[in-house]
């Protein structure tokens, strides 16, 4: 299954200005986080519960960033 997350990194930069200062934020490596949002290896739960709490995103929105399919063309 593959996620899109063109969403969330949209919200990352409209809040933090760069990928870095919300993964220091979040308290994750730039590394894991780079990994995490080119769909390379999981979120943790607690790890998206803490993203929405820091970028403001509503319970209610929380598939529109974290559980967007990616469309894949053939």
């Amino acid at each position: 299954m593959c996620f899109d997350y063109s969403a969330l990194i949209g919200r990352i930069i409209e809040k933090y200005g760069n990928r870095y200062a919300f993964a220091y934020a979040l308290g994750l490596s730039e590394r894991s986080l780079s990994l995490k949002l080119n769909d390379k290896i999981g979120w943790r739960d607690s790890e998206i519960a803490k993203a929405c709490e820091l970028l403001s995103i509503p319970r209610e929105e929380i598939q529109v960033y974290f559980f967007n399919y990616k469309v894949q063309s053939d």
